[in-house]
C-alpha cells in the first residue's frame, strides 16, 4: 500500500500540468484573448487581482 502526502500530490501535479503567468499573457496589460476550436475567450485581470474569462 501507497500512502502520498498532499505535499507529494502537489508536487505531482505541479509537474504534469503547464503553468503560465497572466500577467505575461496579457503582455503587461490586463486583456488577453485566447483561441480554441475556432472561438475566441477573453481572459481579463480584475482591479482586485483575479482572473475572469469570458466567451
Amino acid at each position: 500500500m501507497t500512502i502520498q502526502t498532499t505535499d507529494t500530490i502537489r508536487s505531482i501535479t505541479a509537474q504534469s500540468v503547464p503553468a503560465h503567468q497572466a500577467e505575461i499573457l496579457t503582455g503587461g496589460g490586463n486583456l488577453a484573448h485566447i483561441t480554441l476550436g475556432g472561438q475566441i475567450y477573453t481572459l481579463r485581470i480584475t482591479r482586485a487581482g483575479k482572473l475572469i474569462l469570458t466567451k
